[in-house]
């Protein structure tokens, strides 16, 4: 699936190299295309008050589309 840049995604996975959840809201902001063919993202993962807490790399398949019937929730990322 593609999205549209500078929209907000759910992690579709957990990604423990980088202490995020699966359901975690992230910010897309740069669309890859890897040679092989296979597309990803650099995801902003905002914090509660809206500040970056980090820039990732993620695969397009490890994201997915926020949904209507979804409420948005806080949890501490462990350091």
């Amino acid at each position: 699936m593609t999205f549209p840049l500078y929209s907000d995604a759910a992690l579709a996975r957990d990604l423990p190299e980088y202490r995020l959840r699966r359901g975690d809201l992230v910010r897309l902001v740069e669309h890859h295309v890897a040679p092989s063919g296979d597309e990803g993202y650099s995801a902003e993962v905002l914090g509660a008050k809206g500040q970056t807490l980090a820039v990732v790399a993620v695969a397009a398949s490890s994201l997915e589309a926020l949904r209507d019937d979804e409420v948005l929730s806080v949890r501490a990322i462990a350091v």
